[in-house]
């Protein structure tokens, strides 16, 4: 409307002058200017849009989902994801002690082109000394290395990494041999760390080392119902973002806790966790970037706001230079 009447103002009082074409081009950039303005309201609708959004839902509230679903993520991949060695994979257990552990994959040739192939794991472990003292045998470092169960020829071996601080060395190494195939604290949904949305501002490790620790209580420590109450505020969750399910909390529970029980039977549909997982992801993609990446142009709408602006100017600017040039004619 703006726009409207600052073009029937603009014939009225100033269709009859002589301008030049400096002032013709003067004139042509205030009428974009004010044609930017008049459609302002595609912005507005994203301001008031990102409002709306963080009324109906807190950011600490967001964040309480995403740790929910962080907890909950390796009870909720499709059956083929848990043949997936990168998803699930003792490299990935992060509780209880002695893990994490490193995999060390050792090869022994039997016969010509045929190979056996063996992989150990081994916990990963910490020692911080005096950088003077690792490099010279003492008396001091022979107790401490006593207490690791090696000497320094072996933990030479062993070193994994180390990280020299002033006068101090802390050294990561491949401490004892782990079997976590047999290992009765360890099951395939202990063998994932993957998180469902990282909570900004928040380390990634410590997030993935929480949900773990979390994660094995609920396996180990507390009771089944504990479980099912987590998979009841999974529902709640999904229904709260209009995700549709199919997931029964007390039957989801029980066939998680059959997969402990028997860690070596494959999963093949056993575990009951349907619910749309493409529509829960994209769900929160688009509300992770209202959130922390606001476009108050959408892309969606950015080539309709610029082609209705120079739309209106070229409709606006054309009728004042037509209407200007039939006055001065007639005159």
């Amino acid at each position: 409307m703006f726009l409207l009447f600052f073009l029937i103002f603009l014939l009225k009082n100033h269709s009859k002058q002589n301008y030049s074409r400096p002032d013709l081009l003067k004139i042509g950039g205030v009428l974009l200017l004010i044609s930017f303005f008049s459609f302002t309201f595609f912005v507005s609708y994203s301001f008031g849009l990102n409002a709306k959004l963080k009324s109906e839902l807190s950011e600490s509230k967001f964040n309480k989902d995403k740790t929910l679903l962080n907890v909950l993520n390796p009870f909720l991949y499709n059956d083929t994801s848990y043949s997936s060695e990168k998803l699930f994979n003792p490299v990935n257990i992060l509780y209880p002690k002695p893990y994490p552990v490193m995999e060390v994959v050792d090869s022994t040739l039997i016969s010509d082109q045929y190979y056996s192939v063996e992989s150990k794991y081994y916990s990963i472990d910490t020692l911080k000394m005096l950088t003077a003292d690792l490099d010279k045998i003492s008396t001091a470092t022979s107790s401490v290395l006593a207490r690791i169960g090696f000497g320094k020829e072996e933990l030479l071996q062993r070193i994994i990494k180390k990280n020299v601080i002033k006068d101090s060395t802390q050294i990561m190494y491949k401490g004892q041999e782990v079997n976590p195939g047999y290992d009765e604290d360890i099951c395939i949904f202990i063998e994932n760390n993957t998180l469902y949305k990282p909570v900004k501002g928040i380390p990634k490790e410590k997030q993935q080392f929480d949900a773990a620790v979390k994660r094995y209580e609920l396996l180990y420590k507390y009771k089944q119902d504990s479980l099912v109450s987590n998979f009841q505020k999974l529902n709640t969750l999904l229904k709260k973002y209009k995700i549709e399910t199919q997931i029964v909390p007390e039957e989801l529970a029980k066939n998680v806790f059959y997969y402990k029980e028997h860690n070596h039977e494959l999963l093949n549909g056993g575990i009951k966790n349907y619910f749309d997982r493409k529509a829960l992801s994209k769900r929160f993609t688009t509300l992770e970037r209202l959130f922390y990446q606001p476009n108050y142009l959408h892309p969606s709408i950015c080539m309709i706001f610029i082609g209705v602006v120079f739309g209106a100017w070229l409709i606006g600017f054309l009728i004042y230079i037509l209407f200007n040039y039939k006055r001065r004619t007639k005159i």
